[in-house]
């Protein structure tokens, strides 16, 4: 059965009347985007408010959450992100599941952290309550992570798509991180993944101006691996997911151990970590397996241990 979303339906047009950042952060509903069709959920404490939930992919192998805020084109509000990581913990305790899909709508991946909700916030709440420190929950999973990105993704939207261990777009996919045009910055990552993803040069620039880039400008940078027609984008995400969860699934959580190192340790260090973990490999079934079956001609049945 597929998740009514119960949202208000608040009309959030007084955002939107410069159209140049007016995506950053909520969403005017007479451009609400379509839903996806054909999606069930389940949590193990009953519904969810905010996103959709299903397993999919020919073996239900690949985890599937697609952001549900239509009329907000997908704000991203404390609720909808704590629901996004009570469905990752739920896909990491599953053993069958060995990679998981985010995505949101054909108009928007998530527009933005919803405004309305931190408008009045003050300093000492956002510090003392460590504000936006549960977003991080994307990033720590063990699993591996495909963002599938149409339309706008913008602010906390692209934060939560960087987030994610790689990106596909849609050709009419938007990135940026217009805070300052609110008067902030970016608080979830956006100032340090974006420089590591695209550079400082043309980091600085969207930070600074609020100035998005398209599909072809971020994968021309480096931030998304593929682009894909709108209508494709979803599918695509989920066979790659497909591919990543034929391979054994312990080996592929030390794969993006090791990669994600490369962001943070130095040449030595990192090629210390990944000389490590490429001989934990060998303590592994999966390792015997896979190269038992390679030397037999014979495709490999990995079993996760």
């Amino acid at each position: 059965m597929v998740l009514q979303n119960r949202e208000s339906t608040a009309d959030y047009s007084d955002y939107f009347k410069d159209k140049s950042w007016s995506c950053c952060s909520t969403a005017v509903s007479v451009i609400a985007p379509k839903i996806l069709p054909s999606v069930s959920s389940f949590h193990a404490g009953g519904q969810y408010e905010y996103i959709l939930v299903e397993k999919r992919g020919e073996k239900s192998d690949v985890g599937f959450i697609q952001l549900n805020r239509p009329k907000a084109l997908n704000a991203l509000c404390d609720g909808l992100m704590r629901e996004v990581g009570q469905a990752l913990d739920v896909f990491e305790a599953d053993g069958n599941v060995g990679a998981i899909v985010i995505t949101g709508s054909d108009k928007a991946f998530a527009a933005g952290a919803d405004i309305k909700e931190m408008q009045n916030r003050t300093f000492q709440e956002c510090y003392g309550g460590n504000f936006l420190a549960h977003w991080n929950r994307v990033s720590t999973v063990k699993k591996p992570v495909i963002a599938a990105v149409n339309g706008f993704a913008l602010g906390g939207g692209c934060e939560l798509a960087m987030m994610c261990d790689i990106i596909y777009a849609g050709e009419k996919a938007q990135f940026g991180q217009p805070e300052i045009l609110l008067g902030t910055i970016p608080g979830a990552g956006g100032t340090q993944r974006l420089t590591r993803a695209v550079g400082k040069s043309l980091a600085m620039e969207m930070v600074l101006t609020g100035d998005r880039i398209n599909a072809q400008n971020a994968k021309e940078s480096g931030l998304v691996s593929k682009i894909y027609p709108v209508d494709q984008l979803v599918s695509e995400a989920v066979k790659c997911g497909e591919k990543i969860a034929a391979n054994s699934k312990l080996v592929s959580a030390m794969a993006k151990e090791a990669v994600n190192a490369a962001y943070e340790l130095t040449l030595a260090e990192g090629n210390r970590l990944e000389k490590r973990l490429f001989h934990a490999t060998f303590a592994t079934d999966d390792r015997r397996e896979g190269m038992t079956a390679f030397v037999e001609k014979r495709k490999a049945s990995f079993q996760d241990n």
